[in-house]
């Protein structure tokens, strides 16, 4: 390959690391430390933060003068304001000045609106760009520990029988396999599960975890059920409300006017319909009545896909359901034609419609927002738990050495870089500096790839970082020495420098192949910190064949073919 094509492609794999670098150097550098507080909070502690901040800034706007210029940190508001004036086809003001912005709406309401968008929306994309950042492990900077409890006593009394330990052991066995498939398909960062007890399990998720994220996908049990709706139960309900205005659910959804429970028909229970709001929480919108016999449950599908509705757009849940499932669907939906059927998730009804021809083995269903369909969808793929489980402890902890260990780690990596450096500067010259920088470009395209895959940063890994900085010279040494030798011989420069390498090759291909064939396994055999070290060491030792072997060299060739060095300095000492 020509110098030209060689430069040319190294400065493409820059560019595209560097791609991949930018969220982490943006959200580790450049974005504030109360920014990312907020941002790696739950959904409902960010509603409360926008909401604050809502009603702040409206505060400080009525309060100034209403002459004054709008402040710069509120200077986002000129965007909605300008539409606000063009929507009303008013006169956009060329300098915007507080009484200008309050102008453009009806009232106090609707400027807390649009302030709480713009904080709603801020925190929300901080929260995208965390997940693509490259994540520090449990033991740098701490994370989340959940606690795990199997309730055998639940189970036993809804199937009616007592089980055996030998059968509880078994279920307990199957439950952990259920959890680390959600856990991978979830996508959260190298989380440790491992058993504690007879019936409890312990969950640590690296990092500043999503509280409600970590409870959907341990608690999401795929607790889908459907119900016919009592129209004629519901119609009393809301008799009832007129006469006695009340909150008839509570936030968790259970019944707290319990004088409604007199008007209900027996064998039907009073649920809450619920939508999501703007911060992705359940917002209860009305109420049902459901007849307390469950139609179909989860455990009935086979399979689940998230698609589009080709209409509307809004995202749908296909389900397949099993032989026997569509035998029971099938029944059900002929029975009550014209009917209200309602789709339930954790006692949740997120969709409800009416039942217009028997269905049997292919369900179709709406009402769910995007990342909630996705989750029902992996969580009804991944297998019902065979026990249910329920959160006894869950505690964000602090890194067990934290900001002490990295920067251990990083002083210890600048350390073997600096000796590393001056070895090869005091030993082999000018060539010495070739071997810097491509050491360099090594060490950065390890960082990038790493990225690409939202990799986590253990200590372990940082140990790899710091073995593969001593193990990248090998094959510059290698290279140097072949060199040498050629240079005895009395050949040119441009012959040393492809002797050297063409000879050196092999050897040092050997070398990583079988370091990399070996970490290769430890990636699939081991886990933890173990595995982490294992993948850096294999990232790191694919760097170092394309530093050693094709960067260097293009830095030799553009020294003897382009610049004409006289002599390719490789040591201070005569060669013979």
């Amino acid at each position: 390959m020509k110098k030209r094509y060689r430069f040319l492609l190294i400065l493409v794999l820059v560019a595209v690391g560097f791609y991949f670098l930018w969220p982490s150097i943006k959200w580790y550098f450049l974005t504030p430390q109360a920014d990312k507080e907020v941002a790696e909070s739950s959904r409902n502690q960010i509603k409360v933060f926008a909401q604050e901040q809502a009603d702040e800034v409206v505060k400080k706007l009525v309060a100034q003068n209403p002459d004054d210029p709008l402040p710069a940190d509120q200077s986002y508001l000129v965007v909605k304001a300008t539409a606000r004036y063009r929507e009303t086809k008013k006169s956009v003001p060329a300098s915007w000045r507080v009484r200008d912005i309050l102008a453009a709406y009806t009232g106090r309401t609707e400027v807390a609106a649009d302030v709480e968008d713009h904080y709603r929306s801020r925190m929300f994309a901080l929260k995208d760009l965390k997940n693509q950042t490259l994540q520090l492990g449990l033991d740098l900077r701490g994370g989340m520990y959940v606690v795990i409890r199997a309730d055998f006593a639940a189970l036993e009394k809804t199937a009616g029988t007592t089980y055996t330990a030998a059968q509880k052991e078994d279920k307990m066995v199957t439950a952990l396999e259920v959890l680390r498939n959600r856990i991978d398909q979830f996508g959260l960062t190298e989380p440790s599960i491992r058993r504690q007890g007879a019936d409890q399990v312990i969950v640590e998720i690296p990092g500043t975890a999503d509280p409600e994220a970590v409870r959907r996908f341990i608690m999401g049990k795929g607790l889908l059920t459907f119900h016919i709706a009592d129209t004629d139960a519901l119609q009393k309900v809301r008799e009832h409300q007129a006469q006695t205005p009340s909150v008839l659910l509570d936030a968790a959804g259970n019944v707290k006017d319990t004088n409604v429970l007199s008007v209900l028909p027996k064998g039907t229970v009073l649920r809450g319909v619920y939508q999501k709001d703007a911060y992705g929480l359940d917002e209860l919108k009305g109420y049902t009545v459901l007849q307390e016999e469950v139609g179909l449950s989860g455990a009935e599908v086979r399979d689940a896909q998230v698609a589009r509705d080709p209409v509307t757009g809004e995202p749908t849940v296909n389900f397949i359901l099993t032989a026997q499932g569509g035998e029971i669907f099938y029944k059900l939906t002929s029975a009550n034609v014209n009917k209200v059927l309602a789709v339930a998730l954790d006692n949740k009804v997120k969709a409800q419609a009416t039942i217009s021809e028997a269905i049997r083995d292919q369900v179709r269903v709406s009402g769910f927002k995007e990342e909630e369909a996705r989750d029902l969808a992996l969580v009804l793929r991944t297998g019902s738990l065979p026990v249910p489980l329920e959160i006894i402890s869950q505690q964000a902890i602090g890194a067990s050495l934290g900001e002490d260990a990295i920067r251990q780690g990083i002083n210890a990596s600048a350390l073997g870089l600096a000796l590393v450096f001056l070895f090869m500067i005091l030993y082999y010259r000018r060539a010495g500096l070739n071997a810097i920088i491509a050491q360099l470009l090594n060490l950065y395209i390890i960082v990038s790839v790493l990225s690409v895959f939202n990799f986590t940063l253990t200590l372990s890994a940082i140990a790899g970082l710091v073995l593969n900085v001593g193990m990248a010279v090998d094959a510059s040494v290698l290279i140097f020495e072949r060199m040498k030798e050629e240079m005895r011989l009395g050949k040119s420069n441009h012959a040393v420098v492809k002797a050297g390498f063409d000879r050196a090759f092999w050897a040092i291909a050997d070398s990583n192949i079988t370091t990399i064939i070996a970490a290769l396994v430890l990636t699939q055999l081991a886990k933890g910190s173990i595995q982490g070290f294992a993948v850096t060491l294999t990232v790191g030792n694919i760097a170092t064949l394309f530093s050693a072997v094709f960067v260097s060299r293009l830095i030799f060739d553009f020294n003897v073919d382009v610049l004409k060095v006289r002599k390719i300095r490789v040591t201070w000492r005569k060669i013979a």
